[in-house]
């Protein structure tokens, strides 16, 4: 780990102890910034100090909704970064509410603290975009773009992938007990799947000032994947055989509305619907204008390099299959 400075710079991330989060804290930590995690529960958030030195990661409490949690949580840093993001409604935790005022918020404080902020949104993010998601993505941009300017840096990845990700964690998990995985829409819309170690550095890299202010780059993995085959490579991975079942939009909305009304994570909601109705890919516009992970001088990790790392313990044996042991004892 690099040698700690006697001052470091401080950097607050929202959103510090979430699936990107951690790993966004681990790539400043090891630059030897001091990391600020503002976080919602602080008392869940120790899980982040072994990631640094002592003292070099501490937990405090902000909530987006809160702007004067949000000025406390920027007081004295010299740089913030917003990772916050949801990707279904809950009571207060609305789309526009987390995903738009907050991250004008962020930014406002930003502003008047005169720090710089890399700022998360997501590929897909469109004010005329029929899903509440994509819509609360590109107003927080806005925001973003019309307070900070140059000092602003956006971040868009297409779907994240990674050791704790609710994507192919969540499929595998169901390919343990269901004979069959759902293919929403036929499995034909496309996505650009991009390793959380890459868009962690591509953050830092940001947060080090070797990106271009007011620029907003896409984050993409090296192979464009449909939904199909990202469920084809994922059962590949934990060696297990099961039926993929096409479901029509239409019936996937109506699952979404019921999935939605029940307590705790849904499975999938009406919007998430909508937004998987349109591909998820890195533009031609951020390709030929140099806006790209590449660009950044990240070379991106494919999902058939990373994947059998942290999901073979959904293989029937574990890391441990012999042999001469059948795919899948289950059929």
């Amino acid at each position: 780990m690099t040698t700690l400075s006697d001052q470091p710079k401080v950097i607050t991330v929202f959103g510090g102890s979430g699936f990107l989060g951690r790993h966004v804290t681990r790539a400043l930590a090891k630059r030897g910034y001091r990391v600020r995690a503002a976080v919602r529960r602080p008392d869940l958030a120790f899980h982040l100090q072994p990631l640094g030195d002592v003292g070099q990661i501490a937990a405090i409490q902000a909530n987006l909704r809160h702007k004067w949690s949000v000025e406390r949580a920027v007081e004295g840093a010299d740089a913030a970064i917003n990772l916050v993001g949801i990707l279904a409604e809950r009571g207060k935790q609305g789309f526009d509410t987390v995903q738009a005022y907050g991250a004008r918020y962020v930014a406002e404080e930003c502003e008047d603290a005169g720090i710089p902020l890399v700022h998360v949104s997501a590929i897909g993010a469109d004010p005329d975009s029929p899903s509440g998601y994509a819509r609360s993505k590109a107003r927080g941009e806005d925001w973003v773009r019309q307070t900070l300017g140059e000092r602003a840096v956006i971040m868009r990845p297409s779907i994240v992938f990674g050791p704790e990700d609710d994507f192919f964690n969540q499929f595998a998990a169901m390919a343990r007990y269901s004979p069959a995985l759902p293919l929403i829409g036929g499995g034909e819309t496309r996505f650009q799947p991009v390793y959380v170690g890459d868009v962690a550095e591509a953050i830092a890299r940001g947060i080090d000032g070797r990106l271009k202010g007011g620029t907003t780059y896409e984050l993409g993995g090296p192979e464009v994947m449909t939904f199909r085959r990202c469920l084809e490579e994922m059962l590949e991975v934990i060696e297990r055989k099961r039926a993929l079942i096409s479901i029509p939009w239409w019936a996937a909305s109506m699952q979404g509305r019921f999935f939605q009304m029940l307590p705790g994570k849904p499975l999938i909601t009406e919007d998430q619907v909508r937004l998987l109705r349109q591909d998820n890919v890195v533009s031609q516009a951020a390709i030929d204008e140099g806006r790209t992970l590449e660009e950044i001088g990240v070379k991106a990790a494919s999902v058939e390099a990373i994947l059998p790392t942290y999901l073979w313990r959904f293989r029937v044996s574990g890391q441990f299959r012999k042999q001469h042991e059948p795919q899948d004892a289950e059929g």
